[in-house]
């Protein structure tokens, strides 16, 4: 079987496996391996002296062998057989892609809030943001799901595709081993200050090009001048060097303000604001912000295709 139909057929198909099934909770995942393997690395290894090496050891080491791992996978599976390559493919795929449960999860808030109020919304947002939400307003957790569904559509969709056309299932499980990493060590704190620098700069350097691409497509798909102008003008004023690029995408498209201050871990972090407009955010917004993650992975998948058969 072709090389070009080994990836396309997996990508399509886990592509719409994600598309009917999201993320069900309870489920068997990677990425609650990967988190299992980064928590007792960092349990044995985040102590006494030495903890930056210690992090990079860990972060580098982790990258390697899950990519090694499902290269060798794959080389066993196109040897017994090639639909057996294309099934097990295809569930990773679906198991790499977050795009149905970023929406579902981003809806879900905006639901709760309105219809069971404030504080089961903050109850919500607690789920699916990493700040403090217990004094957040109505506008505070709209414009939080906002920011994380446009930062969270590069992290959980066009980078693990990215990735993928580069080095199909082992380049877009290696990437989640790198984001998870991110998510559990990279935390400016006493325990994770050192540890958890260089799996954080690792992930910085793994979203460049896709967090910059996931704003083009953002652009492209909903036909935004202002989000382009806003993507120039403030991308590189946020704190990250990769989030604010989605999030001026988003913010220009709709016309609003993100960023501004908030708490972390009982920290108050101050991050620039991204727009002018203080404008109110309202309840069926999240309609078209869904529909532009929709287009924005759909665009993705026919991309990293139509690459595929460029390449082949």
């Amino acid at each position: 079987m072709e090389r070009a139909v080994l990836l396309i057929v997996p990508l399509v198909v886990g592509y719409l496996l994600d598309l009917w099934l999201g993320d069900p909770d309870n489920w068997p995942h990677p990425v609650r391996v990967f988190g299992n393997l980064i928590a007792k690395g960092e349990t044995f290894l985040n102590k006494n002296q030495g903890r930056f090496f210690k992090g990079m050891l860990l972060a580098t080491l982790l990258t390697i062998l899950c990519f090694a791992f499902f290269f060798y996978l794959n080389y066993l599976l196109l040897r017994v057989n090639d639909w057996l390559y294309i099934s097990v493919n295809s569930i990773f795929v679906w198991y790499g892609l977050a795009n149905k449960g970023l929406i579902t999860e981003g809806q879900n808030v905006f639901f709760v809030l309105e219809k069971e109020g404030l504080e089961a919304g903050r109850k919500q947002l607690s789920r699916i943001v990493g700040r403090d939400t217990s004094q957040l307003t109505a506008q505070q957790i709209r414009i939080a799901v906002l920011e994380t569904m446009s930062e969270n559509l590069s992290d959980g969709v066009v980078a693990p595709l990215f990735y993928y056309a580069i080095a199909g299932v082992p380049g877009m499980m290696a990437y989640k081993m790198i984001n998870t990493m991110d998510s559990m060590l990279g935390y400016r704190s006493d325990r994770y200050e050192w540890f958890g620098k260089f799996p954080a700069r690792l992930d910085d350097f793994a979203n460049f090009i896709p967090s910059r691409l996931t704003a083009l497509l953002m652009i492209l798909v909903t036909g935004s001048k202002r989000g382009l102008q806003f993507v120039l003008k403030y991308g590189d004023k946020h704190k990250s060097p990769n989030a604010g690029h989605p999030e001026a995408a988003l913010a220009g498209i709709l016309n609003c303000r993100f960023g501004g201050p908030n708490i972390y871990h009982g920290t108050v972090v101050q991050k620039p604001f991204i727009g002018e407009a203080e404008r109110i955010i309202l309840p069926d917004e999240i309609r078209f912000v869904s529909g532009i993650n929709q287009k924005v992975c759909s665009a993705m998948v026919i991309l990293v295709d139509c690459t595929v058969m460029l390449m082949r």
